[in-house]
């Protein structure tokens, strides 16, 4: 009975640190974000256009995690699963662009 009674107050006191202007704060930057990969989709960066828009991507997935998940104010276990998931893709992602770099 008490681990579920400080199971409820630690989910109340993760769901009170976030107020509402903070979401809508980054719901406003996530749109932003979108509609500059929207413009620079449309310029010619020639190498950098995928740099930035990995960079806007990742700028994104960071603030959806961390705010509307909740990863933020989470156990370090979730933190380390997630960088583990993180770390497998970016691994994926190296080995894919390696392939397509060195094919003749």
């Amino acid at each position: 009975m008490h681990e579920q009674q400080s199971h409820q107050s630690g989910e109340q006191a993760h769901e009170e640190m976030i107020s509402y202007g903070t979401y809508i704060l980054v719901w406003l930057a996530l749109i932003a974000l979108t509609c500059i990969t929207a413009v620079v989709a449309g310029i010619n960066l020639a190498a950098f256009t995928l740099a930035v828009a990995l960079v806007i991507a990742l700028t994104k997935a960071s603030l959806v995690v961390n705010i509307f998940m909740h990863i933020k104010f989470e156990d370090k276990i979730f933190k380390v699963f997630l960088g583990i998931a993180g770390f497998t893709i970016f691994v994926i992602f190296t080995l894919t662009f390696a392939d397509v770099f060195f094919r003749r």
